[in-house]
């Protein structure tokens, strides 16, 4: 398995460091960035090869990863489809961008799978919603799970608008996990605890809580309710919550945040 990667940024970092992790030799890996402190810190810390822009080089890899912001992404496809043949899977990590308007800007290129991951990736513990054109096949898919799966789970679905939603839930949901974290460490300093003892109680217990849902066949409201005692205090946080719609506020938040991922589509496709 040989990939390319354009841009070698902290996701990129964070897929490459997990290839290696699982077994993918540094030479078979390669990262384009214009950026050269970004080179360096790739080959330095990984032992990979890196270049400034794309060329003929990248004819020898598997896939390419793009790991571009959206706004450059044109240019950036642009640059690259002279020299993507028509055999190499194009995965894209970039957010909001549709496979067709990838396609459009890489001539015409139609391996192309579509990626959300999210920050967890960094620490290996990510998790990846995938879609891919009909030109893809089994073995494409298969290599675009092999290297997402180096930094954490995928799941894939047939229809390429189900990332939008990916990215509503999971791609945006680790800022909303670190919202209700610091309103916990608040609450903790409004009850005279210090910022360490607050912290450490508040992500123990997200990480406690989210490891328990995760090893467990029961459903979240279930295992709310086992926590849950009639006329206890954790009823009556919860009272509170429900008073304040605070389950609402959520769902409309990750709503919006999916509307959102749909507005940029529109936005960046018409370049």
């Amino acid at each position: 398995m040989k990939i390319a990667f354009i841009g070698g940024g902290n996701m990129a970092a964070a897929l490459i460091g997990g290839l290696i992790k699982r077994g993918v030799a540094p030479a078979d890996l390669y990262a384009i960035d214009p950026n050269e402190d970004a080179r360096k810190r790739n080959e330095e810390h990984f032992g990979i090869k890196t270049g400034a822009a794309a060329d003929a080089a990248l004819a020898a890899y598997d896939a390419v990863v793009l790991a571009v912001k959206p706004q450059i992404l044109k240019s950036v496809a642009e640059s690259l489809a002279p020299h993507l043949k028509a055999s190499q899977l194009a995965i894209s990590i970039v957010a909001g961008i549709r496979m067709d308007d990838m396609s459009r800007w890489l001539n015409g290129h139609t391996r192309i799978v579509r990626v959300m991951p999210n920050t967890p990736a960094l620490i290996g513990m990510g998790v990846a919603g995938l879609a891919a054109t009909a030109s893809v096949d089994e073995a494409g898919r298969a290599l675009a799970s092999q290297v997402l799966g180096a930094v954490g789970e995928t799941v894939w679905f047939d229809d390429e608008a189900k990332i939008d939603a990916v990215t509503a839930i999971s791609g945006s949901g680790p800022a909303y996990v670190f919202y209700f974290i610091e309103a916990l460490q608040e609450a903790a300093r409004q009850l005279g605890m210090n910022e360490a003892q607050g912290r450490a109680l508040a992500v123990a217990t997200f990480t406690g809580a989210a490891q328990l849902a995760a090893n467990s066949d029961e459903p979240p409201s279930l295992l709310r309710e086992r926590v849950t005692s009639k006329g206890g205090t954790t009823a009556a946080a919860l009272a509170s919550f429900d008073a304040s719609g605070v389950k609402e506020a959520i769902v409309r938040g990750a709503l919006a945040a999916d509307a959102r991922a749909k507005e940029m589509g529109d936005e960046f496709g018409k370049q």
